[in-house]
């Protein structure tokens, strides 16, 4: 059988995809966790996604929009370029396939409730007598330990338990949450890194390990320099209009006549410039403006006379001038139109595949960006698996069993009922 990871139809022409020697068995499902592994899978891990025959697998593949039977381009999203075995982890058989699966693998990797993988056995006590090596990271909503190790957790309640939801809106608004599931991104990113040190680890010292995960303290993590200010002083910055940066004058949205734009005088210099830029050198030489700190003391004199000044102009002629002089500026764009931003279009973010069922299907690119020489290191686009599709090939190629002991474990019903596909 053909491994992927040496398959030269998913390396790159320069040579072998960064990760080409990484394989991850995934119990994973939804949204924070698939996007975890499929960072690894972009840069040519080899991810082997176990799904749960009983529950029709990922539930990813039933989320609406664009869903169609067991295909959805939400699971396609955090998919891409996996295999997919079915296998019920509470059947009694299952323990030693498993058992065969984690010896060549890596790493195993979960998103479940903080107190299911030791449950499951998917923990490093459980499974270092079969792979001393093996690395195991557990990505749940409040990690193994404390109160709430056994409570579910999704992105919407981490950015209100975290106070993501405190600081965001306008003032005087209900507590708002951010347009996307930054707490799920970010925990998928954190889970990856620390699983790629235990791996590491693992080959240095030759011992594997647990990695303790969690959407909670991502999202307590990310709280930046609003945590220090909180805990070190009790001082935490209020909501300020128009999307305001809480200290840093001016840092926000400006309406145009025709739209708004971001401008950013993140330096004394961007403020010198901005000064120049719209006419108004006199607001440089006024000692209430004249530094960092005395502009945000007297930001409530200093943003109306900026705000009456950017709606003269349309946005492109504001962003142009100001990035002419080297003030940070940009349109405020709605999807769409980020999609076909230029910058957008030059670096090729927008990649493409055929499904199936789902046609083509248009996905953005990877911003890992390793390169060879002109070559891009990633794997190029590819489509999600079907549930079950790579059971027979995994458990033939990579852990030695014979066609006729696989179709006895099916006959068995340890894969359950997996759906023929064309």
């Amino acid at each position: 059988m053909s491994d992927i990871r040496d398959d030269p139809i998913h390396a790159p022409p320069g040579g072998r995809l960064p990760l080409a020697d990484v394989r991850i068995l995934a119990v994973e499902q939804f949204g924070a966790g698939p996007w975890g592994t499929l960072q690894l899978a972009d840069l040519g891990a080899e991810v082997i996604k176990l799904e749960d025959p009983a529950a029709g697998g990922d539930v990813g593949r039933y989320v609406p929009p664009f869903q169609e039977g067991e295909d959805s381009l939400f699971f396609e999203t955090f998919n891409r370029g996996k295999k997919s075995i079915s296998l019920d982890l509470r059947h009694s058989l299952a323990r030693d396939v498993l058992h065969d699966l984690v010896r060549a693998c890596d790493g195993v990797y979960s998103n479940l409730r903080g107190d299911q993988p030791a449950r499951l056995g998917l923990t490093f006590d459980s499974l270092r007598d079969v792979n001393p090596r093996i690395v195991c990271c557990s990505l749940s909503g409040f990690g193994s330990t404390g109160p709430r190790a056994a409570e579910g957790g999704y992105d919407y309640m981490m950015q209100g338990l975290a106070g993501w939801q405190s600081l965001t809106g306008e003032p005087g608004g209900p507590p708002t949450k951010s347009g996307l599931s930054l707490v799920d991104l970010s925990g998928g990113y954190a889970s990856a890194i620390a699983l790629l040190a235990g791996i590491w680890r693992a080959r240095r010292d030759g011992v594997g390990c647990d990695c303790d995960v969690s959407l909670f303290e991502t999202a307590l993590h990310e709280l930046m320099y609003i945590g220090p200010w909180a805990a070190t002083h009790g001082y935490v910055p209020p909501r300020r209009p128009s999307s305001a940066h809480p200290t840093i004058v001016p840092f926000q949205n400006f309406e145009a006549s025709d739209g708004w734009l971001v401008v950013g005088a993140a330096k004394q210099k961007f403020w010198e410039r901005l000064c120049d830029v719209i006419g108004h050198p006199e607001l440089d030489d006024d000692p209430r403006f004249a530094t960092m700190a005395g502009r945000n003391e007297h930001r409530d004199e200093l943003i109306p006379v900026l705000e009456d000044v950017f709606r003269s102009r349309t946005v492109d002629a504001w962003v142009e001038a100001l990035v002419a002089a080297g003030v940070p500026a940009s349109r405020v764009n709605s999807v769409e139109q980020a999609l076909a931003d230029p910058q957008t279009v030059a670096r090729e973010d927008v990649v493409e595949h055929e499904h199936p069922s789902l046609g083509r299907v248009r996905s953005i690119r990877t911003p890992l960006r390793l390169a060879e020489g002109e070559h891009s290191l990633e794997r190029p686009p590819v489509r999600g698996p079907f549930r079950g599709e790579h059971t027979e090939e995994v458990l033939v190629g990579i852990c030695g069993y014979t066609p006729e002991r696989v179709d006895a474990l099916a006959s068995a019903g340890v894969f359950g009922e997996v759906p023929v596909r064309p």
